[in-house]
């Protein structure tokens, strides 16, 4: 063979294992990455949850405190004692080593607990003297890298150290309701497997008012609410609700003013009638279908057609209706945009008292409270002869037990932007 043939091929095949070698370190690294995914990133998801669990029992049990030391000298502190104490009980429980790890005993520069008299806050240490929420924030809980640093140093040179963070909000039962009474039945309360006194999420629930103050009532009642004293009043209870904690029981009276009823109510749908300002505003989303769904004897019905449900889709023959998955969709853009949607978050929601209506009598009537339920606002409440609201059913809202505390969505500005973390 020619020499010089001979060694130029012995310089390609050099070249070649040279290649090999350089194809053979990307792909270790990139294996190497891979396996930093998969273990560094079900370790991170393991903790982001037991941080999760942890916080929440804190914001529980703070605005738990915070509801029995209300008006103390040291509500706030007291509060914060009791948040914090809870949270390093879930370090130290079994399992939790590397949280009880990362506080070190120094719970105080760990987490962060606040206090506001609203739930969209602003949030503050001692907060407000009527502070009513309380908000448990870690917003940095280092782990352990396994193979992150060299994810680090050969994947992405802008990778954040591993941590993960947490943030919860709790509070009492909503205070703010719509005064009017629901009937429910006791005896169809299993919560467990989503049945509330007799309503599920999404059905359409017609709240027939034709005769209030009596056994014939249909199925709400009017309450008898503090310092009502005629149709302005009422039309302002509908139109913005009254800030009433519900107790162990509620009174109902006779008579409706349905005019102001159906103005209050229908501004939350951007519909202004009568005396009544913009200053109630609208929902962000305050589309409904039309022609309205109408009741025929007791199954309601759209242009002749049986209203369906299923898991809150509402659809007649073929036609579908705008719905509270509607809303829901179209509140989750606005939440997501800040600033491109007018109007007020979740004015479509009702807060209507749960009550028992088997002693109800002619005339004003004290009648047990069930619980709270919201109920979604389902199109324009008409002023004609039939008295009537149309709502799906969404939740429970709270317990008539004052003492009970529920953990709320986090909101991270005044814009009401839900937290990521929460």
């Amino acid at each position: 063979m020619n020499p010089g043939l001979q060694q130029g091929l012995s310089r390609s095949a050099g070249r070649q294992r040279g290649a090999v070698m350089v194809l053979v370190v990307i792909a270790m690294a990139a294996m190497l990455l891979m396996a930093a995914l998969a273990l560094d990133g079900g370790h991170m998801l393991v903790n982001k949850t037991r941080l999760q669990n942890a916080v929440d029992a804190a914001a529980l049990s703070g605005a738990k405190t915070l509801k029995q030391a209300l008006g103390g000298i040291n509500a706030a502190t007291l509060t914060q004692t009791a948040a914090r104490n809870t949270l390093m009980q879930n370090a130290n429980a079994v399992g939790n080593n590397e949280l009880a790890t990362a506080i070190d005993g120094n719970i105080a520069g760990f987490a962060q607990v606040e206090l506001a008299n609203s739930v969209y806050g602003p949030f503050s240490f001692p907060g407000p003297a009527d502070a009513r929420f309380v908000r448990v924030s870690v917003p940095s809980y280092p782990l352990t890298g396994f193979f992150w640093d060299f994810a680090q140093v050969f994947g992405n040179d802008g990778l954040a150290d591993k941590a993960v963070a947490a943030i919860a909000t709790a509070g009492p039962p909503p205070c703010g309701i719509v005064p009017i009474m629901v009937c429910g039945d006791p005896a169809q309360h299993d919560p467990e497997n989503g049945n509330f006194w007799g309503y599920k999420f999404g059905d359409l629930v017609t709240l027939t008012c034709s005769t209030p103050g009596s056994p014939s009532a249909g199925n709400c009642q009017l309450l008898d609410f503090p310092g009502a004293s005629g149709a302005a009043d009422i039309r302002e209870a509908f139109c913005n609700g009254i800030k009433q904690c519900v107790g162990e029981s509620v009174d109902t009276k006779p008579g409706m003013s349905w005019g102001p009823v159906a103005q209050g109510l229908n501004t939350r749908l951007g519909l202004y009638g009568g005396p009544v300002g913009e200053a109630c505003l609208p929902d962000w989303y305050t589309n409904y279908s039309e022609p309205l769904v109408a009741m025929n004897g007791e199954t309601p019905t759209y242009q002749g057609d049986e209203v369906v449900s299923n898991g809150g889709d509402l659809w007649a023959s073929a036609e579908d209706l705008l719905d509270i998955k509607d809303w829901q969709k179209a509140s989750e853009t606005c939440a997501n945009n800040p600033g491109a949607c007018t109007g007020k978050r979740e004015r479509r929601i009702l807060n209507v008292v749960i009550g028992d209506c088997s002693a109800a009598g002619s005339g004003a009537t004290t009648l047990p409270v069930l619980g709270v339920g919201c109920f979604y606002l389902f199109q324009k409440v008409e002023q004609g002869a039939v008295k009537e609201v149309f709502g799906q059913f969404v939740e429970d809202c709270g317990s008539s037990d004052q003492l009970t505390i529920q953990l709320y969505k986090t909101y991270i500005d005044n814009a009401q932007t839900p937290s990521n973390d929460s």
